[in-house]
């Protein structure tokens, strides 16, 4: 489903847990963000941009891509896979056909059609053969040398679950976290892992952090 949003009208917010989440989310919280602000640097040198939240509709997103002179894009790839596996079970096998669903569903947009792309932190649940399809996809349908990605990636490689958030655009450089409910990742990334993951991508570019997420910023 593609969604074009403009600011202005009220959105309904992604934050609220799927069925399966089993927990009501938290209380937002701060985070400062060198990663957010590599991406927004990029977008505010130019003017009417194009721009993929993958992360759902989220009001304060729209409202602060909008503001900066940009069309926004929303999906909600959790909740797009949730809905093609079999009773909503994350990990359980997707076939070719249900691959290309999701794919059609959720990233049928025109070859180089984004300058930008908030990926949050939704590759580390997808199941290996869809995030292969899926980042082949991502590289298709961004601007080949001007375009930006934006990712998150849990730093606990042996985690049995990580939290998944709804991430909000406070300004330039803060998010506010709220967290949507616990989920197993299907894989967890080491850096190496992330530069493979992203090898035909120009380069990758990690952020220190003091917590248990890795910002990084892709360039296509």
């Amino acid at each position: 489903m593609k969604r074009l949003l403009r600011g202005g009208a009220p959105t309904p917010e992604s934050s609220q847990p799927s069925p399966q989440s089993g927990a009501a989310p938290a209380e937002p919280h701060a985070r400062h963000s060198h990663g957010l602000e590599q991406f927004l640097s990029h977008l505010q040198k130019r003017d009417s941009l194009r721009v993929l939240d993958v992360g759902g509709v989220t009001q304060a997103n729209v409202s602060f891509i909008t503001e900066l002179g940009h069309k926004l894009y929303a999906e909600d790839f959790l909740r797009a896979l949730d809905a093609s596996l079999a009773q909503g079970q994350p990990g359980a096998e997707l076939d070719p056909g249900l691959v290309q669903a999701f794919l059609s569903q959720n990233l049928d947009f025109p070859e180089g059609h984004f300058d930008g792309i908030l990926l949050w932190d939704a590759l580390e649940f997808l199941p290996p053969p869809l995030l292969k399809a899926t980042i082949d996809r991502l590289f298709r349908i961004t601007k080949h040398d001007s375009s930006s990605l934006l990712a998150f990636f849990h730093a606990e490689e042996k985690a049995v679950s990580v939290p998944v958030y709804s991430y909000r655009i406070s300004d330039a450089s803060t998010l506010l976290l709220a967290r949507r409910k616990m989920r197993r990742p299907l894989q967890l990334f080491n850096n190496r892992g992330v530069e493979k993951l992203f090898q035909r991508f120009h380069s990758v570019k990690f952020f220190l952090t003091r917590d248990h997420l890795r910002e990084v910023i892709v360039r296509r």
